[in-house]
């Protein structure tokens, strides 16, 4: 079938929107008609350079939309189900997945992360060229075929702009909150970048019932934002001083936990200054992949500090996704709210720039 999607030819240069051909799903693989998908960082990063990738690749990962068409062997969905996408998708059986962390599923890195569906290869080709499928889902498109377990099914009375941005900016923020750090509601949080991911982790710490929660941003619309979301004091890190701000809002101690949704050099090495002792920094932000820290050792081990790595929500999508919906419909998770602004397919670029330029929330584009 004909479907039009955004592919990118060349790293460095614009997204090219045109007609591409769609196999029908393989086994074990169903077609979805996309409804809405969210604008990310890991998109702008593969658009950028850098993650090297492999081109032509059809971008888009994070999204929602009705299940048109299905594969033999497949039982999970049905055709016309909501679902949203787990970019993510476990096989279920390696180590990993058997010790209930799936989404560092060793088949990930055989096939996700060489933009490939699981059972292999592309279903996508343009100018007689195969086209690989961005994190395996490729959902900058009218259509994308992806696995079954890649798709979770969700109540049909959710609007797609709401679950656009729900199986990667919410769950890996929510997650790293609830997951990852397990917050209590008794810790002092702060919360460095006010992007998607922040906003969420700020929506987590909030849920958690933190009574003190800090976001730290450079520009005013993202801490805007932050305080809407849950944040009960905000920071601009362009004009006030980390290491006097943060102890002056914590009792003098530093925060039990701080969340760097930036992953750069700066912001790792800041987040472990203002952390508490006996505190933990928990990294989500992905980086170039050869962006490096170094962290002062010896306060780090005199104070007993830890640096976590929290990937995805450091959870279970399925499980979390239906948690995530239940939080949405009692009125305690916002997700309307994130999409800030909507697009159509053709003003992909448009929504790349904004996301590039910090403008707050997230970027949906809505079919």
């Amino acid at each position: 079938m004909k479907t039009n999607v955004a592919i990118l030819w060349e790293q460095g240069q614009p997204l090219s929107v045109e007609e591409a051909e769609l196999e029908p799903p393989r086994a074990g693989e169903i077609l979805v008609e996309i409804k809405a998908a969210g604008v990310c960082h890991s998109d702008l990063h593969a658009v950028r350079g850098d993650w090297r990738q492999r081109t032509p690749l059809a971008l888009g990962h994070e999204g929602a939309g009705v299940v048109r068409a299905l594969g033999e062997n497949v039982s999970r969905v049905r055709v016309g189900d909501h679902v949203v996408f787990c970019w993510a998708p476990p096989c279920g059986v390696c180590r990993t997945c058997l010790e209930k962390r799936p989404v560092l599923c060793e088949r990930l890195d055989r096939t996700t992360y060489r933009n490939q569906l699981p059972a292999g290869g592309t279903r996508l080709r343009a100018r007689a060229q195969d086209v690989g499928h961005f994190n395996g889902t490729a959902c900058f498109a009218d259509y994308a075929v992806v696995a079954e377990e890649g798709a979770i099914t969700v109540p049909p009375d959710v609007s797609f702009a709401a679950l656009a941005t729900l199986g990667c900016a919410v769950i890996t923020g929510v997650g790293a909150a609830l997951n990852a750090a397990q917050l209590t509601g008794k810790e002092h949080v702060v919360v460095i970048g006010a992007g998607g991911v922040g906003l969420n982790v700020v929506q987590g710490a909030r849920i958690a019932g933190c009574e003190k929660i800090i976001a730290v941003d450079t520009k005013h619309r993202p801490l805007e934002l932050a305080g809407n979301f849950g944040a009960t004091e905000t920071v601009d890190a362009t004009t006030e001083d980390l290491m006097k701000t943060v102890p002056s809002l914590t009792d003098g101690r530093g925060a039990d936990f701080v969340f760097d949704t930036v992953g750069a050099s700066e912001t790792i090495q800041q987040a472990l200054a203002i952390t508490r002792k006996g505190g933990t920094v928990v990294v989500t932000g992905l980086a170039r992949t050869d962006t490096m820290a170094s962290v002062p050792l010896f306060p780090f081990v005199l104070h007993e500090k830890r640096l976590v790595g929290s990937f995805y929500g450091s959870g279970q999508a399925v499980n979390d996704i239906s948690r995530l919906i239940d939080l949405y419909g009692a009125g305690k998770l916002k997700l309307d709210e994130l999409a800030s602004r909507t697009y159509r397919l053709d003003q992909v670029n448009e929504a790349l720039t904004a996301l590039a330029s910090s403008e707050g929330g997230r970027g949906v584009i809505l079919w």
